[in-house]
Order: C-alpha cells, then structure tokens, then sequence
C-alpha cells in the first residue's frame, strides 16, 4: 500500500498549481546564523573553520559573550547586542547558537561537535555613557564579520585592549558637555543671557552632586530628585535677581520656567529611554519592560524633585510678593526662538551631548548635523507646512524628526564605522520634553499655592501625558528610521567586503 500523497488530483492537474492555498505552513525550523543576522550591519559574514573541540568552542563562545557583555555595559539595544553575539559567533565558525537577553543578563550555549553543550552566563550590574568604546567593539564585530581577523585569539586580545583602554574625555569635559547642551535649549525655548547663565551653572551644580551621591551607592531615583529639587532652588535665586537687575542682567518670569526645563532636558535618561522603546518595540519585551520600569522610576524622581523645589520656592515668592505665583506670571504660550537660532542651537546641543557621551571626535559633527536637522523639522513643520488645511501639530512634527534622525544616523554612522546609536542618542537630545514637564508640575503645585480650578489640575495631568507623548514618538520614531534605512545598507556592506577581499 502506497501512502505517498498523490502530486495529481483526480482531473489530472498538479496539486502544486490547483490547491497550493490548502496547503499547510512549513514546520518551524530554527534559523540558521547568518539568516538571523539578514537585516543587520553584520549580514553575510565570512566564516573561520568550524571549532573541533571543546575548548574552541568554549574559546569562540567566551569572545562572543565578552562583546555582548561590553555592550550591554555601554547601553546597546538588545537587538544590537543579540546581533552583535550572533555575528561574532557565526564568524568564528559556530553552527548552532542559542542567546537569550533578559534585562542586565547575558545567557549564550552552543553545542560542541559531540553534541556536549557549553553555557556562558554575564550579569551586568552597571553601564556608561561611553560611545567612543561602543564604537571600538562595533568595529571589532565588523572586521570579524569581514574576515579581517583570522583567528579567535587575535580577536580576544584586541578586545582586551579596548577594555583595558582609558576613556576618550576627561570628566570636566563631559560636564561642561551637559553645561552646553543646557544652555543651547534654554536658547531654543527663548531664554535669554540670564536665564542661559543660570541653567549652565544649575547643571555643573547638579552633575556635580549626582557625583558625590553615586559615589556613596545613593540610588538613581533620589540623585534624580536632588538634581530636580537643585534646578527649581537655583533657577528661583537667579530669577530673584534677574528681576532686580543686581548683576545688570534680567530674568522675567518666563524664563525661569526655562531655565528649568533645560535642566530636566540634561537630567532626562533619553538613551536609556530610546533603548526601552526599541526593546519593546522590536520583540524583547521582558528587558523592554525592566527597562522602561528603570526609566519611570529615574522620571519621577526628576518630577518629584521639581515639586519639592517648586513647592520650596513658590511659597517663598509668595511671602516675598514676587508674583512669580500670580496666575498669568508665566506665559507658556510665548515665542520660542527664530528658527536659524533654533537649528544653530540644535547643532550645538547635539554636539555637546555628544561630548558628554563621550563620542569620538570624527562624529562630533555629523551629530550636529542630525541635531540642525531634527530641530529644522521639529521648528519649522508646525508654523510651515500645511497639507490640504492641515497643519502639523508639536508632537507630529518630532515624530517625523525623530525618523529622520533615525534614517540619517544609521546611514551616516555606518558609512563612518560607528553604530546609529552613537549619532541619534545625541541628535535628539534637545528634542526631549523638558519644557512640557515643567508646565504640568507648576501647574499641579502652584495650585495648592496661590489656588487654582480644578480645569487647571486637569490641565496638569493633560500636560504631563504630553509630555510622555513625546517621548514616546521621539523613541519609536528613531526606531522607525532604523528600520527604513536597513536596506541602504547593502552596498556600503559590500563595498567594504570587496576591500577586505583586496587586502
């Protein structure tokens, strides 16, 4: 008896061509290395000669794990990280290859050619800003993939030198770096000298402090709060004597609410929080949520911060009679700065919080660039471009920045040996909402102050959810822009394949 299935029907006619819709889907294979790797910047890699024994294996794996690790450390997605493992692996000859990320650990097995397999677990408690060494490991993965390394070893002790190397920019640097991007959004808000003056010496004040306190293991929440309890007090005492003209400089009421936004933009973990998004957006969402729960946690101790300094000082105004607590003192609906202020402000503050990122000097300026750009479009959308009567709202206008910072960082920083993150964590940088929650915390505390309706309250709460909304279209816009400029990548892979094969 023939059980095969029959590959005609009854009439003659293929089943191939008359009922391919009833058939059913193909079994789940796992995907095979290079596969996996289709959409990265490491697709195609050249392969070393397949580990025979147990300690090449575990030798293979061990390098593969020491990169992941490292860039976990220096805040890659998870997605980066995932491929980045994988690339390395597959690189050093490795078939099989199971990897699992999950919040700040690091699990990777592979079976050895008898089948015996090798686990390698990394947890990794703490991270840093430093790009320029993110940078390093990103080439290191990409002259493996390439075959510029020939062998295991070759690769493990390079990678120890650039752990064992020093960090590009000392620390003063990376202050003055936050100091920078502080001033350049108080500027695109429309702060003037005062006001620009008090929030550079209110962020060298605050990272000073969050210094001393990380040194003492202070969780983050409560350096956070200091840091926005530190902003308001500071922002407060150069308002009182903006108004006075002690030191012939002027500060209206406006402008202390800038000088405090641009504060919360500084203190804002905009690297982490794009990171989050990207996770959960992209399939990790168990370390999209650890994640995200550590970016809510370091934003409320920012806000709680404000309502303590807010509190603080607004009652202190109103025992003075400064008017800083009369209804109409700060006019939120006030002009920002012209536009060519903002994008040379963009540029600058882009580039600052590269500085502080500790970027290397090369991609110093194409930061800039994407910074000019992302406030270009942010600035100039709302008031210029109207399709069919419609105009583009505040929020729609940084989504679509933030997508082109995304599409623009990954073809820009590839093309000059970095990963995206490098360039659009700093770009987007001063399109953060620093200013949005600042209008929903004094809203939500002048009102047990000086009394306010309770539309006001509600007024308060619409804002700070504002406010998120940005966030949240700056983080998945950035991630729309990575994946729309993936294809793009494909020549300047193969180019760099073509030069390797020369060498």
């Amino acid at each position: 008896m023939n059980d095969d299935v029959p590959e005609t029907d009854p009439g003659g006619l293929p089943l191939s061509g008359r009922m391919r819709f009833l058939q059913g889907e193909p079994v789940t294979e796992p995907m095979p290395l290079a596969d996996s790797l289709r959409h990265t910047p490491y697709r195609d890699p050249r392969s070393m000669e397949t580990p025979e024994q147990e300690a090449t294996v575990r030798g293979a794996l061990e390098l593969a794990v020491r990169v992941g690790e490292l860039l976990l450390r220096c805040g890659a997605s998870t997605r980066d990280v995932e491929a980045a493992v994988v690339a390395v692996s597959a690189a050093a000859g490795l078939r099989r290859l199971e990897v699992d990320i999950t919040n700040q650990s690091l699990l990777v097995q592979a079976p050895t050619p008898n089948g015996v397999p090798v686990t390698l677990l990394r947890v990794v408690r703490s991270n840093s800003r430093d790009f320029a060494r993110l940078t390093a490991i990103h080439g290191l993965v990409e002259e493996l993939v390439e075959g510029g390394i020939d062998d295991v070893a070759a690769a493990t002790k390079k990678l120890r030198r650039i752990q064992r190397k020093s960090r590009i920019y000392p620390r003063w640097m990376v202050a003055l770096g936050y100091a920078g991007l502080a001033g350049s959004v108080c500027a695109v808000l429309g702060g003037h000298a005062m006001a620009i003056v008090v929030s550079i010496v209110s962020v060298l004040l605050v990272d000073r402090v969050g210094r001393w306190l990380s040194k003492r293991s202070v969780p983050s929440f409560y350096t956070s709060a200091a840091g926005g309890a530190i902003s308001v007090v500071l922002a407060w005492v150069g308002y009182l004597i903006g108004i006075h003209g002690w030191l012939g400089m002027h500060m209206p009421a406006t402008e202390f609410g800038y000088a405090i936004a641009s504060g919360i933009v500084v203190l804002l973990p905009g690297r982490a929080m794009a990171s989050a998004v990207e996770d959960a957006v992209t399939g990790y969402p168990v370390t999209g949520a650890g994640r995200l729960l550590t970016v809510f946690l370091t934003t409320s101790g920012i806000i709680a911060g404000i309502a303590a300094g807010l509190s603080l000082t607004l009652r202190l105004d109103k025992a003075l009679s400064l008017e800083l607590t009369a209804p109409t003192a700060l006019n939120f609906a006030s002009q920002p700065a012209i536009l060519w202020l903002q994008v040379v402000c963009g540029a600058f503050g882009a580039m600052c919080s590269a500085v502080s990122a500790r970027v290397q000097p090369r991609h110093l300026l194409p930061a800039g660039l994407l910074g000019a750009v992302g406030l270009l479009l942010a600035g100039g959308l709302p008031s210029s471009v109207s399709v069919g009567g419609f105009h583009f709202g505040a929020t729609t206008s940084i989504a679509i920045a933030s997508i082109v910072i995304g599409v623009g960082g990954r073809f820009i920083g590839l093309r000059l040996g970095a990963p995206a993150l490098v360039l659009v964590v700093p770009a987007v940088s001063p399109l953060l909402p620093g200013l949005r929650i600042f209008r929903g915390m004094y809203d939500a505390v002048s009102g047990s102050i000086v009394g306010v309706s309770a539309s006001a309250q509600d007024q308060a709460v619409s804002t700070l959810m504002g406010a998120a909304a940005v966030a949240l279209a700056i983080s998945t816009g950035v991630v729309m822009g990575d994946v729309l400029s993936a294809p793009l990548d494909r020549r300047v892979m193969h180019r760099r394949r073509r030069r390797a094969r020369q060498r």
